[in-house]
């Protein structure tokens, strides 16, 4: 089929079909973007660039030998990511992990995108499921409800949810630094800047305490009648963690172990609440781990008893949404398209992978296996050896259907390995042995005949 005559459509602008529409581009297909913003915003959302992020921090780890995410890290550069590459330009020292500078990270995929010749944007609302043409629908978790009504009524059932938060973001000259300091969990990094990539505000016992104790009487977000929170383990508000034992922020979040305060070396803090830098100025900080669904009101009392925040000044508070997903492994084939109207994939955290690197890894291949059929090369998916694979498997049909929940990338979703010893003294060994294989078995996968010649 020649390109001319079919053109892949793909529904949101995130970081899942930013992706998608770059790899499906680049191997010579045309491609539409419908995105509503910003003529039809979201609470999240501050601009109407494409893959606007919202947190910083959300690459998280970039190690690709001993992580899973940083192996998908890996895999997404091997294949040309845009959302990858665009993210190593605009990296922020945080360690070993990977934090990008958000708005000009969003404004150069929006411009790299726009300026491709395969690209156009449409700005219009999609509030119905198309019946013709090849689709990828990459909405994200504030699908716009006709859409998701839509959703629901084609699939036969309710979509279901949980609950995301989001953690505050303050201004960094409003930070106390007579108490705070600057230095990355047991110095790790590099450079000087890696090694004081993180802001920490030291606690002693009374002060935890009396945090825990207003943590927990304040006023927080009502859920609608008939909603329940089902939270993400891996987001879940500090309240509800603090609900869950008095000592739970201080192994989680709040944990105080390789850190030494320069203003009182000799006294260990009994817990330590870390911030990272929000942008490439570092005029703006987020709470690491600190998502929350207290009220406005009561989240400046509370965070400001943090030792170095008193002053606090908040360019951001937090706050708490309806993330939506689909039951993935009952509706979508292993190409991700869903089994009763198969010219529609779905990419992104609609299908129920967390986070925002996992969301763009299956924009990635949402795109490329779209743009494959279209020019009548048809691929199968990834090997499950590979991130990526594990992913795609997991949710068209690893995953047991009735009690699928969102999940990140773990290596507890790969084939066990052969001749690596278990145990936890060997998990190094083990991870090792994961990253080496997938990464052959990645570029094995790449080198079919996807591309346009």
């Amino acid at each position: 089929m020649s390109t001319a005559d079919h053109t892949l459509h793909i529904i949101g602008g995130g970081m899942a079909g930013s992706e998608a529409a770059w790899q499906a581009a680049q191997m010579g297909v045309n491609v539409v973007i419908h995105e509503m913003r910003p003529k039809v915003g979201t609470f999240a959302h501050k601009t109407g660039h494409l893959a606007e992020m919202v947190c910083s921090n959300s690459f998280r780890s970039d190690d690709d030998e001993q992580n899973a995410v940083g192996l998908l890290h890996w895999e997404m550069r091997a294949a040309g990511g845009l959302i990858m590459e665009m993210a190593d330009r605009h990296a922020l020292p945080a360690g070993g992990a990977l934090a990008v500078d958000r708005d000009p990270f969003a404004a150069s995929v929006t411009e790299r995108l726009l300026a491709h010749p395969r690209i156009t944007l449409d700005g219009d609302e999609i509030t119905a499921l198309p019946e013709d043409g090849t689709w990828i629908i990459a909405t994200g978790p504030l699908t716009s409800g006709a859409l998701a009504e839509a959703i629901a009524a084609e699939t036969g059932q309710e979509s279901l949810a949980f609950f995301d938060a989001i953690a505050p973001i303050l201004y960094f000259d409003s930070i106390d630094m007579s108490k705070a300091w600057m230095q990355s969990r047991y110095d790790k990094g590099e450079t000087e800047e890696e090694r004081t990539a993180y802001l920490n505000c030291p606690m002693d016992r009374d002060q935890y305490e009396a945090f825990i104790d207003a943590l927990l009487a304040a006023e927080k977000t009502e859920f609608k009648p008939g909603e329940t929170a089902g939270y993400f383990d891996g987001c879940l508000p500090i309240e509800v963690m603090a609900e869950r034992g008095r000592e739970t922020l201080r192994h989680g979040p709040m944990k105080p172990v390789g850190l030494t305060n320069p203003h009182q070396p000799d006294i260990k803090a009994h817990a330590v609440v870390q911030l990272r830098r929000d942008n490439a100025l570092g005029t703006l900080y987020n709470i690491v781990g600190f998502q929350t669904k207290m009220k406005y009101g009561a989240q400046t009392e509370v965070l400001r008893m943090i030792p170095g925040l008193e002053e606090a000044r908040f360019a951001r508070l937090g706050g708490i949404h309806r993330n939506t997903f689909i039951n993935s492994p009952t509706l979508l084939d292993a190409q991700m398209r869903l089994r009763k109207r198969p010219n529609l994939r779905f990419a992104g955290q609609i299908t129920g992978v967390e986070g925002y690197v996992e969301s763009a890894a299956m924009g990635l291949l949402a795109g490329r296996m779209a743009a494959a059929e279209i020019l009548g090369q048809p691929v199968e998916g990834p090997p499950q050896e590979t991130a990526m694979g594990a992913l795609i498997h997991h949710i068209t049909g690893g995953a047991e259907a009735k009690t699928f929940q969102p999940m990140n990338v773990n290596f507890g979703l790969f084939p066990p390995l052969d001749g690596v010893r278990g145990g936890r003294r060997g998990r190094k060994e083990r991870y090792k042995g994961y990253t080496d294989r997938a990464k052959a078995a990645w570029m094995d996968w790449l080198g079919q005949p996807l591309a346009a010649e």
